[in-house]
This record gives C-alpha cells, structure tokens and sequence, in this order.
C-alpha cells in the first residue's frame, strides 16, 4: 500500500514538476516536499489540499490522499438526483432539454450516461437491449456492434476520437475501470488513423445513416467550472448539433420521435 507521500510524488512526476518546481508554486520550501515524499514528514491535511491544488489532483483522488495520510475525506461524492444536488440537476436537465430538437447526453467521468434528452431516445432504440441496462456506457454504445457502431459510416474516425478523449483522460488521473474500457474498445488498429489532433477536437465529425438519411453531426463537450463534489467535477454535457442543412432538417421538422 502507498504512502501519502509516495501518491503525491507520482502526482508531482506525472504532472512533470521537479520538488523545486512544486515547492515555488506552493510556497513551501524544497526540503519540507522531499520530506513529505519520503515519508520523513507527516503532513497535515491543509498542506496535503495545497500541494494537491498545485498538482491539481482531481477531488476523487484528494479524498484517497487525505484518507491514506489518516484524515477524513473533504469532498462528497453524491449521485445527480440527490437532494444537495438539486440545482445542479435541474440546471443540466434545463440544458439538455434546451438543446432540443437536437440530442445532448450527460455523461460520468467514465462515460456512463446520466442523462439524455428526448432527441436521443430514437437512437438509443437502434440498440441492443442488453446495452442499454444501466449503467449505459457512451462509449461502448457507440462502437458495440450490437449498438450504434451500424449507423456510423466514419466508425475509425469516432473511434480515434474516443481513444483521443479517453487517452488524455488517464494521461491526466489513472483510473482502473476506464484503462480497462480504453484497452477493451480503444485500443489502435493497424487500419485505423492516428488519433485526431486539437483542431478536430473542437467540432467532432459524426457521421450518421439512419433509415436511408445521410446524418452528419458535430459535438461539444461541456463540464462545470470550480466544482467542490466530485461527481459534479467528473460529469459532462455532450451537445450534438446539425452540420448540414439536411440534419438539421431531419431534425426541426421531420425527424426522429419526441426529437421536436
């Protein structure tokens, strides 16, 4: 089992910082963070929340850090629909709902979908039923076979672009359960083009066939600014728009059921 000191420093190395580099941005000295990582200083929990500040640590893995130096936890971890998150649900839900005609998902940090509006739900249908038990993974839904991998004419391309997403996500905060999603659908193909660059990141290419119509979507991913829970920190909003007029045709005046 790690020390709080020895998770810190892989925080500290991941995010490429030097002790020297940590203890400036800190505003401790150089010795006390080789003291902390060594395990030759106990810290206290406010020094822990402030060097994991400055690596910025995702709140998940701050509550591990306190927990694992002997402190209580300091950031609550509460579904969507519970009562403390009461505005929080109701401003996604507005949103989501505000987006229609067009389909947005709302999504956990490893892809489960918490939320959908109305202009999903015909979509959803294409899919197996065994899919579609929560927890539904977006993921899987949309390079399954079984799911709507079908209807995607530039599959490789939606692919790369998850493993892209996906990829920077564990760069950024190991996590067990979405390595092993990355290694079970994520992993390149010899076929496949190299994972999209920033430029493409901005509006992802979704292309669509749906009963004969030729669908091409792009997408915007949103999350919330200075969250304090965790679940409120790993959610976000998936926004598809209409790349043509064509889609958005399908969509404003003779598409999908419960999309208007």
């Amino acid at each position: 089992m790690h020390t709080v000191g020895e998770l810190l420093r892989s925080w500290r190395r991941r995010r490429r910082l030097s002790q020297l580099d940590l203890a400036i941005a800190a505003d401790v000295s150089p010795r006390h963070v080789s003291l902390v990582e060594t395990g030759r200083s106990r810290p206290s929990a406010a020094m822990i929340l402030r060097l994991a500040d400055h690596l910025d640590v995702p709140l998940r893995d701050r509550n591990r850090l306190l927990l694992t130096a002997g402190f209580a936890p300091r950031f609550p971890e509460r579904p969507l629909d519970d009562d403390e998150l009461v505005a929080a649900h109701r401003a996604v839900a507005r949103v989501i709902r505000a987006h229609e005609p067009y389909p947005a998902v709302v999504v956990d940090g490893r892809w489960d979908v918490i939320m959908t509006n109305r202009a999903v739900e015909p979509f959803f249908a294409h899919a197996s039923p065994d899919l579609l038990r929560p927890p539904v993974n977006l993921v899987r839904l949309g390079l399954d076979p079984r799911g709507l991998a079908p209807l995607v004419v530039n599959l490789a391309d939606v692919r790369a672009m998850f493993r892209s997403r996906v990829g920077r996500q564990l760069a950024a905060a190991p996590d067990p359960a979405l390595t092993a999603l990355y290694e079970e659908l994520l992993g390149p193909g010899a076929d496949e083009p190299p994972a999209p660059g920033v430029e493409s990141d901005v509006a992802i290419p979704m292309h669509l066939r749906v009963d004969g119509r030729e669908l091409r979507l792009f997408s915007t991913l949103t999350t919330f600014g200075t969250p304090r829970d965790v679940t409120l920190e790993e959610i976000a909003v998936e926004m598809y728009y209409p790349a043509d007029a064509e889609t958005a045709a399908y969509f404003e005046a003779d598409g999908p059921p419960g999309g208007t």
